[in-house]
């Protein structure tokens, strides 16, 4: 396995989504300890939309993209680190004006966990991630469609796990998150979240391959200007199996009460899934589901009127797959999928009022390699793939090609 490492390295820092946890992640943690890799790459890309999700106007354009990334992972038996990023940004040869005047942009994403086991029956979990992107990673669960804007997110998942018998154990933790969008100039900010979340899960050892975890959630999330405030509970039952030792699958399923300020409660469905598999030494997959109520993206605006949507439902189905030709040739694939409802929109100059249901669906999908040239140089080639159908503006219904091709050097 550490023999493949190289290879894997490029990958994550070169491809779209690989590597990515997010709504990927399975509570797996590093196996094996490697020393800190740095790398340095310029891919060229070809971009003929480069302001979808913002303009009408279909522009095309040259960019180029420098990264500097690097990965670490340390595991003993007490502690467990795992650090995965790259500091990047995005430029523009011929920038239209459809892009707001700009023509280079942040493409920066760093992922940190920790795991430290005070005693048998202790431990500690951490997982972090800070990002200033232009191009969204769906697959954390937060962007529904592409802005034409840097969006700068973070995320802190802390917990400590207590095992009070062999077979029944708890996680209490909090998770502190939040998104500043960086809107063009003159535009109303509506996008900013911050959002503070409590949980308190129970797991019961049903048998060697699977425990239950019967889940309650509470979260706060602030929003400004026409955004309203909101209040979360989750009432979620699920399932931890592992179907071989390879294969493991999380399954929660439940309700979800939604509170909003300024308007009215409401209670739907909930479920997540997330499936992680090394179907052998080649071959690795993994997928997730989401569905539920969102409290970002909820503001839009028709015409001179602009309506705050208390229950905007979504779906949220994603896979990739890595495969190792060789131990110097990595294929790669992927997906994210999002079907989005914009249900109960409330004029925020008249509460009487209420604005028409709108709908959103996002595709985004690619497929490259990374293969390695030298013992230092690698080279990647992506072609992503992307196209939204909404009826809530012109703007934001657009087809988008990006290739994508690329050398870097490790150390």
């Amino acid at each position: 396995m550490k023999r493949k490492f190289p290879i894997l390295f490029v990958a994550a820092l070169s491809s779209p989504a690989f590597a990515a946890q997010g709504l990927y992640y399975t509570g797996s943690e590093a196996q094996e300890s490697f020393p800190i890799k740095l790398q340095v790459g310029l891919n060229a890309i070809f971009d003929d939309n480069v302001a979808a999700g913002s303009s009408t106007v279909e522009d095309s354009s040259m960019a180029i993209s420098p990264k500097v990334g690097l990965a670490f992972s340390s595991a003993t038996p007490q502690t467990t680190w795992d650090v995965y990023g790259n500091l990047g940004m995005i430029y523009y040869f011929d920038a239209p004006d459809s892009l707001g005047g700009e023509d280079s942009f942040s493409q920066s994403r760093i992922n940190a966990s920790v795991t430290h086991r005070f005693s048998e029956r202790v431990r500690l979990s951490s997982r972090n991630y800070v990002a200033n992107e232009l191009e969204p990673d769906y697959s954390y669960g937060i962007a529904s469609s592409r802005t034409g804007n840097e969006t700068f997110t973070w995320m802190t998942d802390n917990s400590i796990g207590y095992r009070w018998t062999e077979r029944l154990g708890t996680y209490t933790g909090f998770r502190f998150s939040g998104t500043r969008a960086d809107v063009d100039e003159g535009q109303r900010n509506n996008t900013d979240r911050t959002t503070l979340e409590f949980y308190e899960q129970f797991r019961y050892q049903l048998s060697p391959q699977s425990v239950l975890t019967p889940e309650y959630r509470i979260s706060q999330t602030n929003a400004i200007n026409d955004a309203s405030d909101s209040m979360d509970q989750y009432f979620l039952i699920g399932l931890d199996h592992r179907f071989s030792p390879n294969t493991i699958g999380i399954f929660k399923t439940g309700a979800q009460l939604r509170d909003v300020d300024d308007g009215d409660s409401g209670l739907c469905p909930y479920l997540e899934i997330a499936l992680q598999s090394q179907v052998n030494q080649q071959l690795k997959l993994g997928a997730y589901t989401r569905y539920g109520a969102e409290f970002n993206d909820t503001v839009l605006t028709e015409g001179s009127n602009t309506y705050d949507y208390e229950d905007r439902r979504a779906l949220r189905i994603g896979f990739n797959a890595n495969y190792t030709v060789t131990k110097d040739v990595s294929l790669l694939m992927g997906s994210d999928t999002i079907f989005s409802n914009y249900n109960d929109g409330r004029d925020v100059n008249n509460s009487n009022n209420f604005g028409p249901d709108k709908y959103e669906n996002n595709f985004n999908a690619y497929v490259g390699f990374s293969t390695k040239l030298t013992d230092y140089l690698f080279c990647n080639l992506y072609y992503t793939y992307t196209q939204t159908f909404t009826d809530i503006s012109d703007e934001r219904e657009y087809v988008r090609n990006r290739i994508s091709l690329g050398l870097s050097a490790e150390f």
